[in-house]
């Protein structure tokens, strides 16, 4: 039987490979759609790590998100930063 439930309410691990990009166009992208996406992520992050709110393993893991988060957005300004050595500095660099 075919759910019912509109495309937009359905979680991820509910969607099809195929309806994936129409499903991730549909989703809320302004500040408060990802403040609340991460506030519903953080209660069963909470409930099944075992994690006590305020710990300092709690913070640890909101903090490397954070930084995986900023890293995938810069990674294009980062990868262009990169020098590219020049034909005599690429032999010594790899011998």
């Amino acid at each position: 039987m075919a759910s019912l439930m509109p495309l937009k309410d359905k979680k991820l691990m509910e969607v099809k490979f195929g309806k994936m990009p129409s499903w991730i166009l549909m989703q809320n992208f302004t500040c408060n759609g990802i403040v609340g996406a991460f506030q519903r992520g953080s209660d069963p992050y909470y409930k099944y790590s075992h994690v006590q709110k305020g710990s300092i393993l709690g913070i640890n893991m909101m903090l490397a998100a954070y930084v995986v988060f900023s890293y995938c957005i810069s990674y294009k300004e980062l990868k262009h930063e990169q020098q590219v050595p020049l034909k005599g500095q690429w032999r010594a660099l790899h011998t």
